[in-house]
């Protein structure tokens, strides 16, 4: 199992995501700088979350054109999973290896809280030891999680079950109240077509410790091992 973390200035979670994924794989990953021109081949390559070059520009526009980033597409292109976790699937909107784009907030302020998912698609590489409908906690922390795209890349998501988790109350509930960012379609995560990259705004690495009282991250990383083994 090889699996790549991209570091870029202003990532805050990479130690996070690489502390669960050596939780359940027993191995750490490599940890790769944004600057450099090669990337190691690699089951998976996870782009953090974080504030990449501080925010400035539109969120992950920098960041997308870092030179790591060609060699990340290419991986993407050859079949490498990709995941990214806020800050990085901000990243991937922007480097289009995912449609759409994430703009601020509905309510203009940073958002830091446990949010409840319902889990739309449980037969993804990242989700299949999830159950279809389940409802889970994992936290979230942005400003500019809102997902939006046109009419017509909303349509295709959902028509193709794109859409990997959406933003619920305890109950499942799926509307405005229970939206904590604007997303349309209460969207938190999209998989693209191929199935092979996923981007989500909630923190599954902030839900892997049973002395937080958050363990519903686990299956989200055993499922993505399991995959690759």
């Amino acid at each position: 199992m090889r699996v790549s973390v991209i570091v870029f200035p202003g990532s805050n979670c990479d130690r996070d995501v690489a502390v669960s994924l050596k939780k359940f794989s027993n191995k750490s990953p490599l940890m790769i700088w944004h600057k450099e021109t090669s990337l190691p081949d690699s089951d998976l390559i996870v782009l953090p979350g974080g504030f990449s070059y501080g925010d400035y520009l539109r969120c992950g526009s920098m960041a997308a054109n870092s030179p790591i980033m060609k060699e990340v597409k290419k991986s993407a292109e050859k079949g490498s999973s990709i995941l990214g976790i806020c800050n990085g699937f901000q990243i991937l909107t922007e480097s289009g290896l995912l449609p759409g784009t994430l703009i601020r907030n509905q309510g203009l302020s940073f958002i830091c809280k446990n949010t409840s998912l319902k889990v739309e698609n449980d037969k993804s590489f990242f989700t299949h030891n999830y159950n279809k409908n389940e409802i889970v906690n994992i936290p979230i922390a942005h400003n500019e999680g809102n997902y939006f795209a046109d009419e017509n890349v909303i349509k295709d998501i959902e028509d193709k079950n794109l859409v990997a988790f959406r933003y619920c109350n305890k109950n499942g509930d799926i509307n405005e109240e229970t939206n904590p960012n604007g997303s349309l379609k209460n969207i938190a995560g999209i998989i693209n077509e191929k199935g092979n990259v996923l981007g989500m705004m909630p923190h599954p690495e902030r839900a892997t410790d049973d002395i937080t009282g958050l363990n519903d991250g686990e299956k989200f990383f055993t499922s993505i091992i399991e995959s690759i083994k």
